[in-house]
């Protein structure tokens, strides 16, 4: 059984593909060639472009990779680049979260 998929993530993945839509178009680079440089069909490509969620993530960083754009999100998945990770920098954080009962 498939799990519904958050509004909010649905509303992110529209606009992330959106912007490598756009990406795509200003570095002038087909759908068509885009999907040979990624080793994936122009379908797939769409479906990032349209915000489908269910598309691998490692698909989408290699899209990321060949639009130079992989090192900036990156960046800002780094939790040490916000105001609580360089609060948190000297701490040892823990390897596991374990439930509250």
């Amino acid at each position: 059984m498939k799990r519904p998929v958050p509004v909010k993530v649905r509303l992110a993945a529209k606009e992330i593909g959106e912007n490598v839509s756009s990406w795509r178009r200003m570095l002038n680079i087909s759908s068509e060639e885009l999907a040979e440089r990624v080793a994936v069909s122009r379908s797939t490509i769409s479906r990032i472009e349209n915000g489908d969620p269910s598309v691998s993530f490692a698909t989408f960083l290699s899209v990321c990779r060949i639009l130079g754009i992989l090192d900036t999100v990156m960046e800002a998945t780094d939790p040490y680049e916000t105001d609580l990770g360089r609060l948190r920098a000297d701490q040892n954080l823990p390897q596991r979260i374990r439930r509250r009962s």
